[in-house]
């Protein structure tokens, strides 16, 4: 069997950010906690599904994806301040801890779409939140192999996502 759309993919990896030598780890899946997801419907960005057309069980991967076929490059406009009056609590206080920068908040928009801001900077009365993904603007390196290929059930395809194992269990 190999990967192709709305086939439940396992894999292990590596991902690193950055170019050459200033590559650095950020994240792994490793056996005992395997990426599980249904090729196509994954939300993971295209150009990683894209990679893995083809592979079976037991294949290598070793690839880039550019921010542009990622998670985008930086929008400014996500960059948004609020007024530091929104994050105090009944009392009139600030939580302990909740506006340090590098810290998420979560918010929901309008739609009622979560979302989560990163607090980037906090001033007396104003605290700016950057709300593009955390790998906005980088270059990101997958190395893994693919460690299982199976065909999505039908539950699994009309939910959008991998049930039991690696998935979501209801």
């Amino acid at each position: 069997m190999k990967v192709e759309e709305k086939k439940v993919v396992t894999a292990i990896y590596e991902l690193y950010v950055g170019e050459g030598e200033d590559r650095e780890i950020i994240e792994v899946s490793d056996e005992t906690d395997p990426i599980v997801f249904i090729h196509g419907m994954s939300g993971l960005p295209e150009a990683f599904e894209r990679n893995l057309i083809g592979l079976s069980v037991g294949d290598t991967f070793d690839f880039s994806v550019s921010a542009e076929e990622g998670y985008g490059e930086v929008d400014n406009e996500a960059l948004i301040d609020f007024p530091i009056e929104h994050f105090k609590i009944d009392d009139g206080k600030i939580p302990d801890g909740m506006l340090e920068i590098g810290n998420f908040i979560p918010f929901s928009n309008e739609e009622g779409h979560r979302m989560n801001g990163r607090v980037v900077e906090v001033h007396p009365e104003m605290v700016m939140l950057d709300f593009n993904h955390p790998l906005a603007g980088e270059t990101l390196h997958f190395k893994g192999k693919i460690v299982g290929i199976r065909n999505a059930n039908p539950d699994e395809i009309a939910h959008g996502h991998v049930h039991g194992h690696g998935g979501v269990i209801h």
